[in-house]
């Protein structure tokens, strides 16, 4: 039998974002990213793939992670732009701290089911709202780019829901991860040869890797 066809994912989440929006719900506000630590920068460049594929979101703070990956010495490439892996949108929510968010009256149903809570507000959506579109934007680019390196610059929540297709993890689960900016992530998809069979689909690699 032949070998499987291996994707392999390679998972950045983004630079922290500037001091004046630290420890806030950013969600789908379009905040920069803080890019000083040069060092932090250097060392992940180092670990990714020549003639990869590369994704950012359409929000800055992965534009620019990107921008400066490639000044670090990474490969310069222009990446795709993909909405469909930003992060999740917190609604009326954004900007809050989480000790804000604890005061709100109606926040009180996420802190019993965070997965499934959707906060108030146009466009907001639920955790695992995130989970089902990062699902099918995943199968399909992995359909598209069958065999290659695949980069992409996203954010904790969407990282979170891409880890939960490679574990068969719900939602809720998924939330349990902890990635890290300037974290990479290796996901392995495999299509076809008896390997995929014995193993299923999809090969973990590395969570949250502090390079």
């Amino acid at each position: 039998m032949n070998e499987p066809v291996v994707t392999k994912w390679w998972w950045i989440r983004h630079a922290p974002v500037v001091d004046a929006h630290l420890l806030r719900l950013s969600g789908q506000s379009d905040v920069a990213a803080d890019t000083s630590d040069q060092a932090a920068f250097a060392a992940l460049a180092q670990r990714l793939p020549m003639g990869a594929v590369w994704i950012t979101t359409h929000l800055r703070r992965t534009v620019e992670t990107a921008q400066v990956l490639s000044q670090a010495g990474a490969e310069r490439v222009t990446p795709l732009t993909e909405p469909a892996f930003a992060e999740q949108a917190f609604g009326e929510w954004t900007g809050c701290t989480w000790d804000e968010l604890g005061e709100r009256a109606d926040a009180k149903s996420f802190w019993a089911t965070p997965a499934d809570t959707r906060p108030p507000g146009d466009s907001a959506e639920s955790f695992a709202e995130v989970c089902a579109r990062v699902a099918v934007r995943i199968e399909q680019l992995t359909a598209a780019h069958a065999g290659r390196d695949i980069v992409c610059v996203a954010h904790g929540g969407s990282i979170r829901a891409a880890a939960a297709v490679a574990l068969g993890l719900s939602p809720a689960q998924a939330l349990a991860l902890d990635v890290t900016n300037l974290s990479l992530t290796r996901l392995d998809h495999l299509s076809g040869g008896l390997k995929a069979q014995w193993g299923g689909n999809w090969r973990v690699v590395g969570l949250n890797q502090i390079c």
